[in-house]
């Protein structure tokens, strides 16, 4: 009876996050979660060639995009919370992998029309880029999205929002992008690359410092495009953008 009673309780569970999730993307504009999961696409295409590289540091084309996908977790927590922002960042992922196997099938299928092994070799990826980059963004996004937020709950009492609002967004980037850039050199650069690379790799160091320069990096361009981050959740809340997810909120008695 007792896991009866447990199992009809995880099914009810499911049913509302499933619904809260088609609610969700139904009220977070459509706009900024194109920005988002095209973000997420390119940031893994792009992490695929290192860019620069020397005994102190080592940098993948990642770096150049990563920015616009925290940007927007930023403006999600801002507005829904962060676990809406959560729900998006997972929601992103399954998008990228469900493109990597279009580009993989694309890959594989042979054509006599050209040379395309150049194109193959991109765009049928590598699994343990793809591997190292999801968990990668699930990590940081995670921890951006709940940094952001707890930030936002030490100094909501503050009367100036534009300026708690640039302080969480820079913090939980800082931290939530060097999170994300390390665990992403460790995973492909230290532990795959050196077996499947020709004994090519990247030591602790060039990890660890490309996860500060990549995170300092994304950071300056937070503090660049903060300004109209800040007024796209303002317009938000002047509109009433979401209104529906968070009556479902009250209704369901969910947290925030």
């Amino acid at each position: 009876m007792q896991n009866t009673k447990t199992l009809s309780n995880e099914k009810n569970r499911l049913y509302r996050e499933l619904e809260l999730t088609k609610i969700l993307l139904r009220s977070v504009p459509s706009s900024l979660v194109a920005l988002f999961v095209t973000g997420v696409v390119a940031m893994n295409l792009l992490a695929n060639k290192t860019i620069y590289q020397s005994p102190y540091l080592a940098l993948d084309g990642g770096i150049l995009i990563s920015w616009l996908s925290f940007m927007s977790m930023d403006i999600i927590t801002k507005h829904f919370g962060p676990k809406a922002a959560n729900r998006i960042s997972i929601f992103a992922v399954l998008v990228n992998l469900l493109f990597c196997f279009l580009f993989y099938l694309v890959s594989i299928i042979p054509s006599s029309a050209d040379d395309y092994t150049a194109f193959n070799t991109i765009f049928g990826g590598t699994w343990f880029i793809l591997l190292g980059s999801t968990l990668a963004f699930i990590s940081s996004s995670f921890i951006n999205n709940h940094l952001n937020y707890a930030i936002y709950k030490l100094f909501k009492k503050e009367s100036d929002e534009r300026l708690v609002f640039m302080a969480r967004s820079y913090l939980s980037t800082f931290v939530g992008q060097f999170v994300d850039n390390l665990v992403f050199a460790i995973i492909v650069f230290m532990i795959f690359a050196p077996i499947y690379w020709d004994g090519f790799s990247w030591t602790l160091l060039q990890s660890v410092t490309c996860a500060l320069s990549g995170a300092l990096l994304e950071l300056v361009m937070e503090v660049l495009f903060s300004p109209l981050a800040y007024k796209v959740t303002k317009n938000w809340e002047k509109e009433g953008v979401g209104q529906a997810y968070f009556d479902y909120l009250e209704d369901k008695k969910c947290a925030f």
